[in-house]
């Protein structure tokens, strides 16, 4: 997609994609009350960013830069399914940062929630 900006006689390339599937405000499914033990039971596997929808709408971005930002915690996101959705219930600066790299996939471990 093409557009002009004022005063530019150059059109302006924007982006074709998403990050994303949607941004989100919180989490829509109910309560799982997993523990990290039990994430961590869970095997990894790769999720595409744009099947993703946040929990999050908001970001630190010192923490996005933060090299070190996941030594205490899992080195992979957490997804949750639920009603067919994926939700990035942890892991929103490791998926940007993935983006960043220019990264379509994230490893993620996913809970398969029932529909309740």
């Amino acid at each position: 997609m093409k557009c002009s900006q004022p005063g530019s006689p150059q059109p302006v390339r924007r982006l074709a994609r998403v990050i994303f599937k949607r941004v989100g405000d919180g989490r829509p499914y109910p309560p799982h009350d997993l523990t990290s033990g039990a994430w961590a039971a869970l095997p990894p596997r790769q999720v595409r960013l744009d099947e993703l929808v946040t929990t999050k709408d908001t970001l630190r971005l010192d923490t996005l830069l933060d090299e070190d930002s996941t030594f205490y915690g899992d080195l992979f996101a957490h997804v949750v399914r639920w009603r067919g959705e994926l939700y990035l219930e942890d892991g929103l600066h490791r998926a940007l940062r993935a983006a960043l790299q220019q990264r379509l996939v994230l490893h993620a471990r996913v809970h398969e929630m029932a529909d309740a």
